[in-house]
């Protein structure tokens, strides 16, 4: 499964509507952590075909971040129906990112 970049412009289309749950990663180049988690969500996205794997970038997408009052990075939060179902923030083992989604 490929990975979304979402964006304010495709974030309703994807994220809101979605008839599977959505993972997603708020991150930024220049963030450490972010460098050490981004594999482990990409592992995910490849393994788990009935959920949907989006990246937003925190400098490029503010207006998203300041929606979800991101104040850290890596953040990853669990959309189901429009709603945050999880998040955790900081890195995470691959286990704790899956039990997330469930």
């Amino acid at each position: 499964m490929s990975i979304l970049t979402i964006t304010k412009d495709n974030f309703d289309s994807e994220v809101i509507n979605s008839d599977k749950p959505v993972l997603l990663d708020f991150w930024a180049s220049w963030c450490g952590p972010c460098k050490m988690v981004s594999p482990i969500v990409d592992e995910i996205a490849n393994e788990i075909s009935d959920i949907k794997v989006g990246k937003v970038n925190v400098d490029e997408e503010g207006e998203l971040a300041q929606n979800f009052k991101i104040m850290s990075i890596p953040t990853l939060l669990v959309m189901k129906d429009g709603k945050v179902h999880n998040s955790t923030i900081g890195v995470q083992s691959k286990q704790n990112i899956l039990n997330l989604l469930k």
